[in-house]
């Protein structure tokens, strides 16, 4: 008996490789194997016979790399079209803008700054409607004038679009938050005999451990070149990095495909330059050495244990490497600062405004509006001019990006003379808004490797050989259990689907399948993009006759159509993949639209090939995901989940 469609449900239609009312699930007939080809690339030295099993991060053996936050980076283009997005440790999967916010209190108490947070993130969470520990303005009762605050004039200011109501010089404010503890604090050298030598252009300081005690790699950057061509919407880069040298580590831990690095960026020198402007820091002071002294928590370190520090630095390491300056939301505890030092009695007050009950609504819309970065709010406010010790106190620790690889890592290498030189791939696409001042505004991570890119291909078009340039990324394998790493095979069907860079690490997939001789391997991708003359990454690069295996769904080319379209009209497949006894369907890219739009039409598929219900094909899928066959994973490497404070 056929089941009435549930609501959402979009019938699979029928065509040669789709029989939505067939429930038997077969292999598709002209299926196309995979024919092991003559490579020319050769195995690298540093990989043995053993390293093709992939290593678990969960094996106890092996260190692993504690989760990382979400950056704002990386949610930049899910916030174009939402007004919201979940906080917490859950991932966030739903990011509608109906969506319940937070409904327990030491949420709101995180948000506004009431709890300790360490280098917890703190994400755009407000609803905007201020309904949360919002008290009304009052005119203070002892006060016999209504002196109005005047909004200071500048472009900086009127780009946050504050909506100050009846605030007044004499409005009476409650709840306001205390000013926060100061836990930096940087002192004269107290040992001026011994040399120091600071890497900051090129290198974090030593004491930025990914995974303690191993330090961040420097590793040379052999190539890098433009995916993407002139007129795209998102530009991407594909890089070569030189890991010859990795130091060896606990265990059996190598780079794997379908694995991941993390990378270390800095904040640009722009950035930097323009924030030691602002604060007024003396230009002999900013590479000064002085001794940098903590009282706790792991700043300045990424992931070391929670004491206090007593380091050798520079004023200019510590924002360049240590401090995020752009990438996180406005918090109370920095209003609450801000308002400290400013001399201005009209900025004092809007800043206390901001970390007041009063203020509520105007402190929720800042964090659900544009994304703001800390110079422009120090140009908002500019006689609030708080010490570099006191602000870094306030700011999160800046936390590696990861990027998965692109390429099978054990069987790539660059010939160096004699030397097989050990190389691994990744693909970048660069985040991009705009900024208060009407130009561009890019991520912390993708903005340094673009810079990076451009460097490589300057030095090209005069003619240079780019490794010359010794440039290099910081970097470190991660060792995070990576669902594409786990769950990747060298046997059974199986079909990959991506979109714009979420392609990337399946080409290494592909690469893996083709040193195989086992010639019944079968492997269908389904890449999604928005127009093949513009944005196709990696074209002709899979080692493999592409047409005989790979699908390309244009969105604003061709039909217009998504990759979850192209998964209902290969129902037949996806269907033989989710009861075929080794199958995988891996889903790479980004959350929002991609990822729930084909979620939604493997549901559609389950629906009408199995003839269930929603709940029904709900559960279903979900079975799937537990044995491993149905792996989506966002574009986001980095964790959704919090670390443990």
């Amino acid at each position: 008996m056929a089941h009435l469609h549930p609501k959402g449900h979009t019938c699979c239609p029928e065509t040669a490789t789709s029989h939505p009312h067939d429930p038997i699930p077969a292999e598709p007939r002209n299926i196309h194997r995979l024919e092991p080809p003559s490579l020319t690339t050769e195995q690298s030295p540093n990989s043995s016979a053993s390293s093709l099993h992939y290593t678990s991060s969960s094996n106890p053996d092996s260190p692993l790399t504690p989760a990382t936050e979400p950056q704002v980076d990386d949610l930049l283009e899910e916030l174009k079209d939402e007004g919201v997005v979940a906080i917490g440790p859950a991932p966030a999967r739903e990011t509608r803008s109906s969506q319940q916010v937070s409904s327990d209190p030491e949420s709101i108490k995180t948000i506004l700054g009431e709890a300790k947070a360490n280098t917890r993130l703190i994400d755009k969470v407000c609803c905007g409607k201020g309904c949360c520990k919002l008290e009304a303005l009052e005119l203070d009762p002892e006060s016999k004038d209504h002196l109005p605050v005047v909004l200071p004039d500048n472009d900086a200011f009127q780009s946050l679009q504050l909506k100050l109501g009846a605030l007044s010089l004499d409005s009476k404010l409650t709840k306001t938050l205390d000013l926060p503890d100061q836990n930096v604090f940087l002192l004269p050298l107290s040992d001026t005999s011994t040399p120091f030598t600071s890497t900051v252009r090129q290198h974090p300081p030593r004491f930025v451990t990914p995974h303690p005690p191993y330090e961040v790699f420097s590793a040379k950057l052999h190539h890098a070149r433009e995916l993407t061509k002139a007129g795209a919407e998102k530009r991407t880069y594909h890089f070569d990095l030189d890991v010859t040298e990795y130091p060896e580590e606990s265990g059996t831990v190598d780079f794997v495909v379908g694995g991941a690095i993390g990378v270390c960026a800095p904040n640009s020198d722009e950035i930097v330059e323009e924030l030691f402007d602002l604060l007024g820091v003396l230009k002999f002071a900013r590479d000064k050495p002085v001794t940098l002294k903590t009282n706790g928590g792991r700043w300045p370190t990424i992931w070391g244990d929670e004491m206090p520090r007593k380091l050798t630095t520079t004023r200019r390491e510590l924002l360049t490497w240590c401090s995020d300056l752009q990438s996180y939301p406005p918090t109370k505890p920095l209003f609450r600062l801000l308002a400290e030092y400013a001399s201005a009695p009209n900025e004092k007050k809007i800043l206390l405004y901001l970390s007041s009950a009063q203020g509520q609504t105007a402190f929720c819309d800042l964090r659900a509006g544009p994304h703001l970065t800390l110079t422009q709010i120090l140009h908002a406010f500019p006689s609030a001019r708080p010490p570099l010790s006191g602000l870094i106190s306030v700011l999160s620790t800046l936390m590696p990006r990861f990027y998965s690889l692109s390429q099978d890592p054990l069987i790539s290498c660059r010939k160096d003379g004699s030397q097989c030189r050990r190389i691994i791939e990744m693909a970048v696409t660069v985040h991009e808004t705009t900024n208060w001042r009407g130009g561009p505004r890019k991520g912390v991570g993708s903005g340094f490797l673009e810079r990076t890119a451009h460097k490589v291909l300057a030095a090209t078009e005069q003619g240079i050989d780019p490794s010359t340039l010794d440039l290099r990324v910081p970097m470190f394998r991660g060792l995070m259990a990576n669902p594409l790493a786990r769950e990747f095979c060298m046997d059974g069907p199986m079909m990959l689907v991506g979109s714009g860079v979420g392609i990337a690490p399946f080409r290494g997939f592909v690469h893996r399948r083709l040193m195989s001789q086992n010639r019944t391997n079968k492997v269908w991708v389904v890449q999604g993009i928005r127009d093949s003359l513009l944005d196709e990454i990696y074209s002709g690069d899979w080692g493999v006759e592409e047409k005989r295996i790979k699908t390309i769904v244009q969105s604003r080319g061709g039909k217009h159509e998504y990759v979850q379209d192209a998964v209902r009209h290969q129902a037949d497949l996806v269907w033989f993949l989710l009861n075929a006894l080794d199958g995988r369907i891996f889903v790479c890219g980004s959350a929002k639209g991609m990822g729930e739009g084909v979620e939604r039409a493997i549901l559609d598929v389950i629906i009408d090939k199995g003839n269930l219900n929603g709940d029904e094909a709900a559960a279903f899928l979900e079975g799937k995901k537990k044995e491993g066959v149905y792996i989506a994973v966002s574009l986001r490497i980095k964790s959704d989940i919090t670390k443990d404070e």
